[in-house]
């Protein structure tokens, strides 16, 4: 692993180059190579520069931001972060960036954005360090940062939203299976080839993804006109029923419940759980206190290591869990996590998963 994370800036404001790289360089793990005001300066700099992220705007002169990122993917893979006043949450700017592969997506404000930008220093940093991560698939926790005011506040687990369930649980299996599935980094297009793989009726699915709120409604949309089942984003009380996906919204909690032999979810408010909101591991617990064994657990590419616990719950709830292998996935994190707390039954590549569910769903 390097000992320094080289970034590469792309941006048209000579204001937002200067700050960013400061805030970037505040972090000892990064080192900013080379700052340019636009795509084709940038493309000019990329073999002399190597950098291993870049940092790009969307709207700039010569040539658009999402033209750059195109063009990377195509001919020099690099990991991307997105930092745009022009990606409001669920804008198809937003969706096309996630879509042509950037990491991550940091919206800025129309205005005030030196102080926006100094402010959010700790989440630009993390951003870059996922998205390095992506490119090296290294392991979660490469990384230690400084210690900082977010990193001392306490890691709330999902005792917050919801107790563990009680040992000796005994479930009725019923014919229907419900898919439950966590992801983040790399996520949103793992996503698009596993629902793709689903026929009609596939069994009832719910997922966390990582993303802000608004932007899962459009994400949904955007399967939905994809995929051969419905995908929507999931509101409270909504049924889980064959042929369909609900994912998550975002800065909300959604858990697994059950009335009788229907499952349904509930979206709620509540605190980070695993630094995320909505969290995987609050769903997975959801699903072992409520479905059991009725449960099939998928936890697929994603930093960190929420979704780890909620699925050895699963597994021990007589859930089948399954991970996403490392080799096809984007940042070999959370399936790692959960491969080493013992709760993971299958490990399959991303082309494998939706047929492993199905297998498991008969």
């Amino acid at each position: 692993m390097a000992s320094t994370i080289k970034v590469m800036i792309v941006d048209d404001s000579a204001v937002v180059r200067q700050t960013l790289k400061e805030v970037l360089e505040t972090d000892p793990q990064i080192e900013v190579v080379h700052v340019a005001a636009d795509p084709i300066f940038a493309q000019k700099h990329l073999e002399n520069s190597r950098p291993d992220v870049i940092v790009t705007d969307v709207e700039m002169p010569r040539m658009d931001g999402l033209t750059f990122l195109r063009n990377i993917m195509e001919h020099n893979p690099l990991p991307v972060v997105v930092c745009s006043s022009k990606t409001e949450a669920g804008s198809d700017n937003a969706i096309k960036a996630l879509e042509y592969g950037a990491v991550e997506i940091i919206q800025k404000p129309k205005l005030g954005t030196k102080q926006f930008l100094e402010e959010s220093t700790v989440r630009i940093c993390d951003a870059v360090k996922a998205a390095y991560m992506s490119r090296n698939k290294l392991k979660a926790g490469s990384f230690r940062r400084a210690p900082t005011e977010r990193e001392v506040a306490p890691k709330l687990t999902a005792d917050v939203m919801l107790s563990k369930p009680e040992k000796g649980n005994v479930f009725v299996e019923t014919t229907e299976k419900v898919v439950i599935v966590g992801a983040s980094t790399g996520g949103t297009e793992a996503l698009r080839e596993f629902l793709e793989a689903f026929p009609e009726d596939a069994p009832g699915i719910v997922i966390v993804q990582h993303m802000p709120e608004h932007f899962t409604a459009a994400f949904a949309k955007r399967l939905d006109g994809l995929c051969r089942i419905t995908v929507k984003e999931a509101q409270d009380n909504d049924t889980v029923i064959r042929g369909r996906a609900l994912i998550a919204p975002g800065n909300k909690h959604t858990l697994l419940k059950r009335s009788g032999a229907r499952y349904y979810v509930e979206v709620r408010e509540g605190p980070l759980v695993c630094r995320h909101r909505p969290s995987v591991d609050v769903l997975f617990r959801s699903a072992a206190r409520y479905a059991g064994k009725n449960a099939i657990g998928v936890i697929m590419t994603g930093m960190g290591d929420d979704g780890s616990r909620g699925m050895k719950e699963m597994h021990d709830s007589g859930a089948w869990t399954i991970a996403q292998d490392e080799a096809s996935c984007v940042v070999f994190g959370m399936p790692n996590e959960a491969i080493k707390l013992g709760g993971v039954d299958t490990i399959v590549s991303l082309e494998q998963l939706a047929g492993e569910v199905r297998k498991r769903a008969r």
